[in-house]
């Protein structure tokens, strides 16, 4: 078993080692964090026909981090959102998102360099066993760097592309101990949206999803590259979500195979844990 603080920890010191990047002590500390057996569960193309494999830690270099540090050398890992919690089987999750930054030299997965600062959202999660990463699932925003380098294959963004900034509130990184019922009353306020979201368009129109329920009516929702951010709710609906639901109207509606992981470390919440009004959700 492995505590939330340690599996916090123990994260916390690999994203220290790949801010600071050196080449050989960034490898090292990604060995030493990852059992050997560790499955990797990685974004296309970095683990094309090789998806769940048990490569440990050298795969995770091998696939990921060395390739990209060899475009960009002075590469920096920076995470605005850490957390950490319990998923419904009791496995422990370390999730962080943020950027890859630094000066993109050379070519990466066949997308050309611009010899400029480049920067690229991560999301990462972490699951740790006895003091070991034995899983990582991750998706890198690819196509973000394919914009900075204008070889673009797709159609213009409906909504705004940016380096999209961390949480309004500056406090996405937890620095002390994990509550763990503020992360199950966190966990199941985003369950209930996405169950609410689910609602429409199966059952019938868009206020089944009770939005303003959910979210700030100033909030904003940064999508993937190619998709954009929007402000607001009528942003969200207008750049993404009506686009989205007139390609794929049963989407959430046939799960499949497909294996939830859900946590939570607290609720950010502006008015505290009891207030769920428009502005509460930023």
């Amino acid at each position: 078993m492995t505590s939330l603080n340690t599996a916090r920890a123990l994260v916390s010191r690999l994203a220290a080692a790949l801010y600071d990047f050196e080449a050989y002590s960034s490898k090292d500390a990604i060995t030493a964090a990852f059992s050997e057996e560790a499955l990797l569960r990685l974004c296309h193309p970095l683990t094309i026909g090789r998806d769940g494999v048990a490569e440990g830690g050298e795969g995770y270099w091998n696939r990921a981090i060395g390739p990209l540090a060899l475009a960009m050398p002075d590469l920096e890992r920076r995470p605005f959102i850490s957390m950490v919690g319990e998923d419904g089987d009791g496995h422990v999750w370390v999730g962080q998102g943020g950027h890859y930054v630094g000066t993109w030299g050379g070519p990466f997965l066949g997308i050309p360099a611009t010899g400029h600062l480049a920067h690229m959202r991560f999301h990462e999660f972490f699951r740790v066993v006895d003091g070991k990463i034995v899983e990582v699932q991750m998706i890198w925003d690819l196509p973000e760097l394919m914009m900075q380098s204008g070889c673009w294959p797709m159609s213009p963004s409906l909504g705004r592309d940016w380096c999209g900034p961390g949480p309004a509130t500056c406090d996405g990184l937890l620095d002390g101990s994990a509550d763990p019922k503020a992360g199950v009353a966190s966990c199941q306020f985003v369950v209930d949206m996405l169950t609410a979201m689910k609602r429409h368009p199966a059952e019938g129109g868009p206020e089944l999803m009770e939005l303003d329920r959910f979210w700030s009516y100033h909030m904003n929702w940064y999508g993937p590259t190619g998709i954009g951010t929007g402000r607001g709710i009528e942003g969200f609906r207008e750049f993404h979500q009506i686009p989205f639901l007139a390609a794929m109207p049963d989407r959430g509606q046939k799960l499949g195979n497909t294996a939830h992981h859900f946590f939570g470390g607290r609720l950010r919440c502006r008015y505290g844990l009891a207030q769920h009004g428009p502005d509460a959700n930023r």
